[in-house]
Formats: structure tokens, C-alpha cells, sequence
């Protein structure tokens, strides 16, 4: 369990394209933290991680003692000279999607702004996760998380890798029928673990199969990948 006792009001407007506060009208700011607090209450910030050991077959990435593919080009490259590798998942819980749907019966303008905020905090879970996870390897060298869908990494992926960490039975985060993640505000992730420092990963829309149809890419700004 983490705990988020406030959320990044600038990353919550990057998601509703908004890069400067000051600009927002008084009643626009009270609906943020009308939003802010109402989504705090209901979230349930979770994470769960493993660590395996990692080896190479003809360049490929296979997990030891794993039956999880890494399957494409890219997490082969992403995890080049690392020795281990974290399966991680996070989620906000399901209260979250729950509060964005009755807001959504009450007021569409304070159903976007708590979705955004929901995205934000989601990220602040995973970075929070990441942190703990690393204090966990001290002496060790890791990569950032690098999630199903980016690159050639494929995205459904997520339900074997959700498997693999219990993760329906541990904290109630499943993969749907069509493929979403439930709750919806949740992400799945893989990280490289390496005895000796690693080189700069490349990241970014160029590497990102969703950057055709980014809403964020459209509007001349990034997701943070």
C-alpha cells in the first residue's frame, strides 16, 4: 500500500493540456480542488513486484524460472546487459473508476478533471513503487520501467504478466475481455536489474507505438515516456 496524500497538480494539468495554472478561472481552480480531495478518498494505491533472474538466448531475453515471453526488439534491447529483471504492476484502485463514473452523471466537466488527476496520481503510484524498489536494490543498477505497448513489446502481454504476480488475487488488478486493465487507472511495467551501470536507454515518441494516435502528441506535448 502507498500513501498519497496529495497529487501532482501540474502533471494532472499536462493531462488536460493545460501548462499554466495562473491562466485557470477561479471556478475552474475550486472544481481542481473540489476534484483533488474527492479522488483522494477513494483512491487505494497498491503495487506488487517480483525479481527474476535474466538470461539471453541468441539475443533474446528469457526469464529464468518464468513461463512470461519477452517477446519483440525493443525490451530485447531495453534489457541488453542487465542480469535480472522486475515484473511490477500498480493500480489507484477501483474507486477511481467508480468516481469518475458517477461524475460523469453529475458534471462532465469534473469527470475530466478527476480523470486527469486520476492519471496523475496513477503515474505518482508507479514512480513511488519504482523508488521503493530500488531502495529495495541498493548496489544495484536498474532501467526505467518500460510497459507492454511501448515499442514492439505487446500489449497483451499484460494478463500473463499480471499472472505471474497474483496480482487479480493480491490486489484485484485483471485484464478485461477486450483487453483493458481493471481498475482502468493501473499500469503494468518491466524493469532491467544490472550489477554495473547501463547505458542510456533510448525512449520516447519516436520508439512508442501509440504515437500515431497520442491525444498528447496531437497537442505538441509528451506522456513523460
Amino acid at each position: 500500500m502507498i500513501n498519497i496524500t496529495s497529487i501532482d497538480r501540474e502533471e494532472a494539468l499536462r493531462w488536460l493540456s493545460c501548462t499554466d495554472e495562473s491562466s485557470i478561472s477561479e471556478t475552474a481552480a475550486a472544481y481542481l480542488d473540489e476534484c483533488e480531495k474527492r479522488l483522494l478518498a477513494e483512491i487505494s494505491p497498491k503495487y506488487l513486484y517480483k525479481y527474476f533472474p535474466l538470461d539471453f538466448d541468441k539475443g533474446r531475453p528469457v526469464i529464468k524460472d518464468c513461463v512470461l515471453p519477452l517477446e519483440g526488439n525493443d525490451i530485447a534491447a531495453h534489457l541488453q546487459g542487465c542480469t535480472g529483471v522486475i515484473l511490477m504492476c500498480g493500480t489507484v484502485g477501483s474507486g477511481a473508476d467508480r468516481l469518475i463514473r458517477l461524475m460523469q452523471v453529475e458534471d462532465m466537466a469534473k469527470a475530466v478533471i478527476t480523470d486527469a488527476f486520476a492519471g496523475a496520481v496513477c503515474e505518482q503510484v508507479m514512480n513511488t513503487a519504482e523508488q521503493m524498489i530500488a531502495e529495495e536494490l541498493s548496489g544495484k543498477y536498474i532501467t526505467w520501467r518500460y510497459s507492454p505497448g511501448y515499442g514492439d513489446f505487446p500489449l497483451d502481454i499484460q494478463k500473463q504478466l499480471l499472472n505471474v504476480l497474483d496480482a487479480p488475487k493480491k490486489i484485484g488488478l485483471c485484464v478485461s475481455d477486450s483487453g483493458m486493465l481493471t481498475p482502468v487507472k493501473s499500469v503494468t511495467a518491466v524493469i532491467g536489474v544490472s550489477d554495473s551501470p547501463l547505458p542510456q536507454r533510448l525512449r520516447g515518441c519516436a520508439v512508442c507505438n501509440m504515437r500515431e494516435r497520442c491525444r498528447f502528441r496531437k497537442r505538441g506535448l509528451h506522456c513523460g515516456f
